[in-house]
């Protein structure tokens, strides 16, 4: 048995469900990735139980009781993770997370279903020992749920290393429906696991959003949203992204779902270049669901001065009276701090505002209770105001 003690007073936070304990919270320990640990706290008492882990995260909490870290603990959650999927009744869509790591007690560990395939993602090292352990568990559920095809996805350094554990390499994108239109995902090459599943609900809300407007889609990738918008109604769609391959797909996207190609215009373009130099136009709705500004705690404060650079660029283009869809996946930027920097850059820019909605990731992503790193997606529904009303 490996036993690692606190350092530092997280009793409390552990036992109300945060599910990583940092490394520089812990005595110093040698344990390979996915070594089961058993954690005591600063007095010699048991705490909880983990994996080891490599890198700022020392260990994944998986128990808060002494009990086993085996093949049974991975296959009762695996299955209570995809009966929560069961009862959620999101029968019109048929690409949804199944398993979202700490959300479903299974810290690390991500799973997400696209049509017959699944694919299978690892945060960190602690899994790869148990990827085995974690198939077998898998593999009759998923069967059974329609799903034939099993894919891993892991980052080595900066490339992708995508395997089949079961099943067929797909033969290029996969299509998936999504409450009415189709979605193609890249599941080999793709970012995420192929699509932003998180954003169902925002692409959603912006097809009721969209009738007799003109939209602008910024960091469009596949172009979900501006497809929304083309479903939902208006006038014409611009999407732009820095990727010539995302916007490839996101006219390919548009195509799929029957609509006007005169009415798309798909821009390769750096978003802060085509805001400052290369946009002339005002729009009545305008999205913007940047990569992360804030990929660790310290680039926070340049990560507030992007979003709020990104708000004021996006308020000057906005029709008065229009819409902003402002969403960030920053973990490390909370929705109060998120919303401030909307406010800032309204203050700075002289412009009006009112929030009129702010939701997250759907309900296939569960947040876990004491864990707030959860609530990693922040989507603002903002109004941009008038001198009527707004005098």
């Amino acid at each position: 048995m490996i036993t690692v003690q606190l350092l530092k007073n997280l009793e409390k936070t552990i036992k109300n469900g945060h599910p990583w304990i940092f490394r520089n919270a812990l005595k110093p320990f040698s344990a390979a990735p996915g070594s089961v640990v058993t954690v005591f706290d600063r007095s010699g008492r048991f705490c909880c139980a983990g994996l080891a882990d490599e890198g700022p995260i020392g260990v994944r909490v998986f128990s808060l009781a002494d009990s086993p870290i085996d093949h049974t603990l991975f296959s009762q959650r695996i299955n209570d993770a995809l009966a929560l999927r069961d009862r959620l009744g999101l029968r019109d869509t048929d690409a949804l997370r199944l398993i979202h790591g700490e959300g479903d007690f299974l810290p690390g560990i991500v799973l997400d279903r696209y049509g017959r395939y699944a694919v299978l993602n690892f945060d960190g090292k602690a899994l790869l020992s148990w990827k085995e352990t974690i198939v077998s568990a898998l593999k009759p559920a998923l069967m059974d749920r329609g799903v034939d095809t099993l894919l891993f996805r892991r980052k080595k350094q900066h490339e992708k290393e995508v395997s089949v554990l079961y099943g067929c390499m797909p033969e290029g994108l996969v299509r998936v429906r999504e409450y009415g239109m189709y979605l193609w995902a890249d599941l080999v090459n793709g970012q995420k696991t192929g699509l932003f599943l998180d954003h169902r609900e925002s692409r959603k809300r912006v097809r009721t959003l969209s009738k007799g407007k003109t939209a602008l889609n910024l960091y469009g990738y596949t172009g979900g949203f501006s497809v929304a918008a083309g479903l939902g109604g208006a006038l014409s769609v611009t999407t732009v992204d820095s990727a010539p391959e995302a916007i490839r797909l996101a006219e390919k996207t548009w195509a799929e779902n029957g609509l006007c190609p005169e009415e798309h215009l798909a821009v390769t373009a750096d978003v802060a270049t085509f805001m400052k130099t290369g946009n002339r136009k005002k729009y009545d709705l305008i999205i913007a669901d940047p990569p992360s500004f804030a990929p660790r705690k310290s680039a926070v404060p340049n990560a507030v001065r992007a979003y709020q650079m990104l708000h004021a660029s996006v308020l000057g283009a906005l029709n008065p009276g229009g819409v902003y869809i402002a969403a960030s996946c920053s973990s490390h930027i909370n929705g109060t701090v998120f919303e401030k920097t909307l406010q800032d850059a309204a203050y700075k820019a002289g412009k009006k505002i009112r929030i009129v909605e702010k939701w997250g990731a759907g309900r296939d992503h569960p947040v876990r209770k004491g864990f707030p790193e959860g609530e990693y997606l922040k989507v603002f529904q903002v109004e941009a105001g008038n001198t009527t009303a707004y005098a």
